[in-house]
C-alpha cells in the first residue's frame, strides 16, 4: 500500500476540505499531507528506514496520525503502544519488538531516561513536537512490498504477557473497505471518533477512513459523555463508532436528550451491546440513524462481521465481509450446525499472519487455514452471527455451562442496573457459580434480593449469580471495554 502516492491524491482531490477536526482547530487534507511528509522526513533524517520499528505512546491527538502516516511514508514498522501503560509495561514491549525510535508525550512517573536504558535497542527517544518543528529536505520513498510489516499491534496482556499483532501494508486497507461496504463510509461523512484510542485498531479504523475514503475526521483526547454529544450537534456528525461502555455512559447521561443528534445516519458498536433495550432506547431518540452492531479483533484487522443498515436483528453482529469466512467449530476443530455455539473461525487476506517473534502463539491461533479466536457465537440459517462470549466467559455450573453474557443481558434489563459484569469463581459443589459485579444508577440503593428474584423470572436457575458485588465502578481496557480479568484476580 503506497501511503505516499495517497496522501498526494487525497490532498490534490479535496484540498482545503477539513481532514481532522480537534479542540476546534480544522487542518485540511492539503495540511495532512504536508505535515505527514515533513515528519517523514525528520524520521527519514534520522536514520529510520523500511522495517524499522517505531514505538508511539502518546494520547489521541492530530499528532498520532501523522506519526502513523509518516512511519508507512518511509516503509517503517508504527509500534502504538497504549498511553494508560506503566514504565515496566513499556519497557517490555519496547524490548520485545526492539524498537529503534520512541516517539511520545512525557507523562508523569515515566522515565524517558529509564526506558532507555531498559532497551538497549532503543536508540532515541523524542518528543513529537521536536520532530515536527524539524524542517529538513524530502525524504526518499522507499519500495515497500505487501507483505512488510505497518504495525505491530500489542494486546492489553490481560491473558498473560503481551502479544504483538502483526499487520502488513496490504492489510492497511482493509478496515476502510470494510466500512465503506458496511455502511456506506465515505467522503460525504463526518465522522467522530470519541477517545477509542489510536493505539487500539478500533481508534486506527478513524484514521484509514479520513486516508482512504476522504472522510472528515472529528477527534476527542477523552471521553466525556456530554462532550461527545455536544461534538454530535456542534459538528453534524455522520457516524462513529463505539464500544459498550461508552454506549451506557451516553445512556445514562442527563442531557442525552437534549441534544440534537438528528445530523447521525450510522452508529456502529463494536463489542456488541449487553442489552438490545438500550439499543432500542438510543435509537428512539435518533431513529433517523441505522444503530448497527459489529464484530472485529486486532487480528482480523478491525471489522469482519456487521449488521446489515436496517436489520431488525439488533441481538446479532450482523454478516461477514463477502471476502471473509467465518464458520463455528467444536472442541475437536468440526464444523457446527446453525444455531449451535462453538469457537468462531475465520479465514480471509485481512486475517494477521500471526504474533511477532510468538511462533507458539501463532501455530495455536493458526490452524488449518483458519484464525481460531478465541471467542464464542453461533451462526443462524441465514448466516447471522451471534457472540456468546469468550472462551474464558463460559462457566461450567455442575456440568451445565452458562455464558457471561447472557446473565449480564438480563441483569442489564433491569432499571436500577448502570453496568454488570459476570465472571465465574471457585465453588466446592459445583466447581463454578457465577458472581455479578454491579455498578448501580445515581440515586439507587443496593437491592440484592431484589436483584435475585428478577433474575429468577428471566433466568434457568444454575444461571443466576450466587454472589453480587455493588460497586462504585467497573476496571476498564485501555480500549474503554470492562477488564474482567482484574476481576478475576
Amino acid at each position: 500500500m503506497d501511503i505516499v502516492t495517497l496522501l498526494e491524491a487525497q490532498a490534490r482531490k479535496y484540498a482545503d476540505k477539513p481532514a481532522i477536526i480537534f479542540k476546534n482547530e480544522s487542518i485540511s487534507f492539503r495540511q495532512l499531507k504536508e505535515r505527514c511528509f515533513n515528519l517523514a522526513s525528520s524520521l527519514a533524517n534520522a536514520g529510520i528506514g523500511r522495517g524499522d520499528r517505531v514505538a508511539l505512546y502518546l494520547p489521541n491527538c492530530p499528532e498520532y496520525v501523522y506519526s502513523y502516516l509518516a512511519i508507512w511514508c518511509i516503509g517503517a514498522t508504527a509500534v502504538p503502544l497504549d498511553f494508560m501503560l506503566t514504565e515496566d509495561e513499556l519497557a517490555s514491549c519496547l524490548s520485545h519488538c526492539q524498537a529503534r525510535m520512541f516517539i511520545a508525550r512525557p507523562k508523569p512517573h515515566i522515565s524517558l531516561a529509564g526506558l532507555k536504558e531498559k532497551c538497549p535497542a532503543l536508540e532515541k527517544i523524542i518528543s513529537l513536537e521536536g520532530l515536527l518543528a524539524d524542517k529538513t529536505k524530502a525524504f526518499a520513498a522507499n519500495d515497500i512490498a505487501n507483505k512488510d510489516y505497518a504495525c505491530i499491534f500489542y494486546t492489553s496482556g490481560s491473558t498473560g504477557r503481551p502479544k504483538g499483532v502483526l499487520c502488513n501494508y496490504l492489510q492497511l486497507a482493509a478496515p476502510p473497505k470494510a466500512m465503506a461496504y458496511f455502511v456506506n463510509f465515505g467522503e460525504k461523512d463526518t465522522a467522530l471518533c470519541a477517545a477509542l484510542p489510536f493505539s487500539h485498531i478500533g481508534g486506527l479504523v478513524s484514521i484509514q477512513g479520513v486516508v482512504f475514503l476522504g472522510a472528515t475526521l472529528v477527534l476527542m483526547e477523552r471521553f466525556i459523555p456530554v462532550d461527545f454529544l455536544k461534538h454530535i450537534e456542534q459538528y453534524k456528525v455522520t457516524g462513529l463508532w463505539l464500544v459498550p461502555s461508552m454506549f451506557y455512559a451516553v445512556l445514562q447521561s442527563k442531557e442525552f436528550e437534549s441534544f440534537d443528534l438528528s445530523s447521525l445516519q450510522w452508529i456502529v458498536c463494536f463489542g456488541a451491546p449487553s442489552s438490545a433495550d438500550q439499543l432500542r432506547r438510543f435509537h428512539g431518540h435518533c431513529p433517523q440513524a441505522d444503530l448497527i452492531n459489529g464484530w472485529g479483533m486486532t487480528e482480523t484487522q478491525g471489522p469482519a462481521v456487521v449488521l446489515p443498515r436496517g436489520s431488525k436483528k439488533v441481538e446479532s453482529v450482523g454478516c461477514p465481509a463477502p471476502w471473509i469466512e467465518v464458520k463455528i467449530l467444536d472442541e475437536e476443530g468440526r464444523e457446527l450446525a446453525a444455531n449451535q455455539v462453538g469457537e468462531i473461525a475465520v479465514r480471509s487476506w485481512v486475517v494477521s499472519d500471526g504474533y511477532y517473534k510468538d511462533a507458539q502463539a501463532t501455530a495455536e491461533a493458526l490452524r488449518n487455514g483458519w484464525f481460531h479466536t478465541g471467542d464464542l457465537g453461533r451462526l443462524d440459517a441465514e448466516g447471522f452471527l451471534y457472540i456468546a462470549g469468550r472462551k474464558k466467559e463460559m462457566i461450567k455450573v455442575a456440568g451445565e455451562i452458562v455464558f457471561e453474557p447472557e446473565v449480564e443481558a438480563v441483569i442489564h434489563k433491569h432499571s436500577d442496573i448502570a453496568e454488570v459484569a459476570v465472571i465465574g469463581v471457585a465453588d466446592k459443589l459445583r466447581g463454578e457459580v457465577p458472581k455479578a459485579f454491579i455498578v448501580l444508577k445515581q440515586g439507587k440503593a443496593p437491592d440484592e434480593e431484589g436483584l435475585r428474584y428478577f433474575c429468577r423470572q428471566h433466568l434457568a436457575h444454575f444461571k443466576i449469580p450466587h454472589y453480587f458485588d455493588f460497586v462504585s465502578a467497573l476496571p476498564k481496557t485501555g480500549s474503554g471495554k470492562i477488564d474482567k480479568e482484574s476481576l478475576r484476580v
